[in-house]
């Protein structure tokens, strides 16, 4: 749909949409935003999917911004771009109404009008919305479709696992028209057990996480026994030193027990990712560098985890991966990030995966469409998933025992959770208890300042709350702090817990060889970007140690 009150101007959308894309996409236009609202109230009624709104911001009494907050609230899954002439971001008005809009949520971004036929820079902003939609709506056929029971706990573990890989696929229920169908053709009718149904017409009866990463072409056995480099991690870290050192041709192979883009995958939105002015979901960006490290030869080994590692003989590294075997390098990069603490509270433990969830996937969103759900915690991933859950939930809380969010959450999630009317923020407010049968039901709150408890009806609990090192592996010999975070370079001279002659290097551990990375490095700062930083940073100090490509020093 666009909207636009300059004939001319409103002409000339309606040649380019149509003309483009009007034999796969319904496409309307308006000249006043009532007549717009008109019918997007119709096809919310109908429970028809709209997939990208294009305004004017000058529309009379009503300006692009307001219009584009109520298709918001009426069609939270479509994209919202609002219309400007070329330059006009340079008028302070517009400059302003534009950063408002996107710091609200109420616009996606803006979007040049076409002034040329044609004009393929706004056909390529159009374009990205319809291939940001398409990739977040239930009715658009996907290369997988997953039939489980949505309240199960192997489906959200299936689901969760197919979303942050990347991996474009539909789910439907058992008892949903679509799940019906594929089961009986599938001579499956009645199965309780998750079934996932590929492109290629192969079928998959309760999968396995291993089975389920092949069937879209992840390798979970190993290709080769010896390489120059292991990186132990695929979150942004581990993949940024899988670029860096396939492209200056090092052998190298990157282990990742679960997902491409570890706890950064799980992120719905991140806005302040440098070169992503729109923001990129955290999954979208692991994928491009897992893309960009195998196009350059870097070996992934997925679905497996790092259980040992020792220093061979002759001072190579040897990793012990379980159902795997034995790795050998020359050096090795731990970006093994951390996890999501636990509350700790046994009734909330026993209803995990059964509505308490560690961390957030995209693919939870609709699961809980309608619904009150509540999020734990007061970073910034914690008000990312608040704001994508908001879109479908019916009330989403965020729960944080702080008094504030300033210290630990970004402006811009500041200001768009303020200005979502179904997300509520209770500071100093923690959750003691939950109840429920086969899935969570209740959550008891305690607030820290009249100490008065309270039951209130929960769907889901998310719980996005500090973080845990994964070093529990790990030789001891292997220097950490008291929280369990590797120590490098300097804080090794300090401790006393470096033995050679030479000085380690910035990001190098106390064992020769074995470097540490993102998250999981002591000090290091819990970004994404600084995590990409480290991972690009010590492949220098890598080179350094090794010397010539494959040839340690």
């Amino acid at each position: 749909m666009a909207v636009d009150d300059d004939p001319v101007a409103l002409d000339r959308l309606r040649d380019e949409l149509r003309r483009r894309y009007g034999s796969d996409y319904d496409v309307s236009c308006h000249a006043s935003p009532g007549a717009a609202l008109s019918e997007l109230e119709a096809t919310h009624e109908r429970g028809e999917p709209v997939a990208l709104v294009l305004a004017d911001q000058s529309l009379g009494p009503t300006s692009g911004c307001e219009l584009l907050a109520e298709v918001r609230a009426l069609h939270p899954r479509s994209k919202r771009g609002l219309l400007i002439e070329f330059g006009a971001w340079g008028e302070q008005r517009m400059a302003t109404a534009i950063r408002s809009a996107i710091a609200l949520g109420d616009v996606d971004y803006y979007v040049v009008k076409p002034w040329r036929c044609p004009d393929e820079t706004f056909h390529g902003s159009v374009s990205e919305f319809l291939r940001e939609w398409a990739g977040s709506e239930s009715s658009v056929p996907r290369e997988m479709v997953l039939v489980a029971d949505g309240m199960s706990r192997r489906c959200h573990e299936l689901c969760s696992l197919l979303a942050r890989n990347g991996i474009p696929h539909a789910f439907h229920t058992p008892d949903s028209p679509g799940g019906e169908r594929l089961l009986r053709d599938a001579g499956l009718e009645g199965t309780t057990e998750p079934v996932a149904f590929l492109l290629d017409g192969e079928v998959l009866v309760d999968p396995s996480n291993a089975e389920l990463a092949r069937a879209y072409g992840a390798t979970t056995d190993l290709e080769a026994r010896d390489y120059d480099l292991v990186v132990v991690g695929a979150g942004p870290a581990g993949l940024a030193a899988a670029v860096y050192a396939s492209s200056e041709g090092l052998r190298a192979l990157v282990v990742e027990r679960e997902s491409i883009g570890g706890q950064a995958g799980s992120s719905s939105r991140i806005r302040n990712y440098l070169g992503f002015s729109r923001g990129v979901t955290g999954a979208e960006l692991a994928q491009r560098a897992y893309q960009q490290a195998w196009v350059f030869g870097a070996s992934f080994l997925l679905m497996r985890d790092a259980a040992e590692l020792r220093t061979g003989d002759d001072g190579r590294h040897v990793l012990g991966i379980p159902g795997a075997g034995e790795v050998r390098a020359s050096a090795v990069v731990l970006a093994t990030g951390v996890t999501y603490r636990r509350l700790d509270i046994p009734a909330l433990e026993n209803l995990v995966n059964a509505g308490v969830y560690y961390g957030a996937s995209p693919s939870q969103m609709y699961a809980f469409a309608g619904q009150h759900v509540f999020v734990v915690g007061g970073g910034n991933s914690a008000g990312q998933a608040a704001l994508h859950l908001a879109r479908s939930a019916k009330q989403v809380s965020l729960v944080v025992r702080g008094k504030g969010l300033a210290a630990t959450m970004s402006q811009y999630l500041r200001d768009e959770l303020a200005a979502t009317s179904n997300v509520d923020v209770r500071l100093e407010t923690q959750v003691v208890d939950g109840s429920g049968d086969d899935r969570l039901e209740n959550l008891t709150l305690s607030d820290a300042r009249s100490g008065a408890r309270t039951v209130e009806p929960a769907a889901a609990l998310f719980v996005l709350i500090g973080a845990q090192p994964n070093t529990e592996w790990l030789p001891r010999a292997l220097e950490r702090d008291e929280l369990g975070y590797v120590r490098t370079g300097n804080d090794l001279l300090t401790e006393g817990a470096w033995e050679l002659d030479r000085p380690p290097f910035m990001y190098e551990a106390s064992v020769p060889g074995v470097f540490a990375v993102g998250d999981v490095r002591a000090g290091s700062t819990k970004r994404v970007a600084s995590a990409v930083g480290e991972g690009s940073v010590v492949m220098q100090q890598v080179g350094a140690y090794l010397g010539p490509v494959g040839a340690r020093v």
